[in-house]
């Protein structure tokens, strides 16, 4: 497992007229939320924060954009089209990057020891999305070129599983039900061209409170030193939050593929500039492609950088 300690400066509580509402949902990606939450450290703050759950990011991220709410949790992909089609709203935090990207594979349809071995083949995933990318990059790094299905991403596994497709590419949280579903069938590939980005935006009114924005983010800060100091507390914060869906046990083998702690770094601009280029290569929005220095724009590092300033690195 993966960590990053950071001592956080030492900032006045903040006096929070409004409470902040914050588009998050349980789950196994982001315990310094689960741990911030548990220890208090956003009413230590100064802060009143209500949680409003979306059943994905990319709702959440609408939300955000329709004023409904101050803060949204999400993976970054909606990040790159809401740049491509000049919203309003800013990348405050990037919380967890995750390593375990993979192909899966049913072992009765198809060998899966390389990317090569998909040559020809029909995969399944859910176009427009992360996992749209991912898959089309390594493809295409390979020089693969294959069959692309498209379904719903409660639909990837049941069609592995028939054999309807011969891999699948489906979002992490499918992963360990493949696994379930396919047993000894069960094929991964991790060819590492993609690392999702758990990120946090703020409505343009929400940084307009610099300083409530700056508190709460210096309390994920402050979670993050536990959660590195004492990860096996922090999994037993998640699992609670996780309604005992999810064990300890099973949520320390998911970490070890997963990298916390609340910066801002150059990869992040770097990866959703790549994906608003490959976005616009697809023909999905009509726009000029953009450089990391326009993406790097709809970062607002300020608030972070007031919190900790030793995790803010960006160019």
């Amino acid at each position: 497992m993966k960590h990053a300690i950071f001592a956080l400066s030492l900032i006045p509580a903040a006096a929070a007229a409004d409470p902040i509402t914050f588009a998050w949902t349980p789950n196994p990606q982001t315990p310094q939320v689960d741990v911030a939450l548990a220890e208090g450290y956003f009413e230590e703050a100064g802060l009143e924060v209500a949680l409003v759950n979306f059943a994905s990011g990319r709702e959440a991220f609408e939300a955000l954009l329709g004023g409904q709410v101050d803060i949204a949790f999400m993976a970054e992909f909606p990040a790159a089209t809401g740049a491509l089609t000049g919203q309003d709203f800013a990348i405050v935090a990037d919380l967890t990057r995750y390593t375990g990207s993979r192909i899966i594979g049913n072992s009765d349809q198809s060998p899966l020891d390389s990317l090569s071995d998909l040559d020809g083949k029909r995969i399944g995933t859910t176009l427009g999305t992360n996992v749209d990318y991912f898959l089309s990059t390594a493809l295409t790094e390979a020089g693969v070129s294959a069959e692309v299905i498209n379904a719903a991403p409660g639909d990837l596994v049941p069609a592995l599983v028939r054999g309807d497709v011969d891999a699948i590419v489906p979002f992490p949280t499918f992963y360990q039900g493949a696994k379930d579903a396919l047993g000894a069938r069960y094929l991964e590939l991790r060819p590492g061209s993609y690392e999702p980005h758990y990120i946090l935006a703020a409505s343009p009114d929400m940084l307009a409170r610099d300083a409530d924005l700056t508190a709460f983010l210096g309390a994920l800060v402050r979670a993050d030193a536990d959660v590195a100091a004492d990860p096996a507390m922090a999994a037993d914060r998640v699992s609670a939050s996780l309604s005992g869906n999810v064990s300890v046990e099973t949520l320390q083998g998911m970490w070890a593929d997963m990298e916390f702690g609340t910066v801002l770094a150059p990869d992040l601009p770097e990866l959703l500039a790549s994906e608003a280029a490959w976005i616009v290569g697809q023909g999905v929005i009509r726009a000029e492609v953009p450089t990391t220095a326009d993406i790097a724009a709809i970062l607002a590092p300020g608030p972070l950088a007031a919190a900790a300033p030793e995790v803010v690195t960006l160019d």
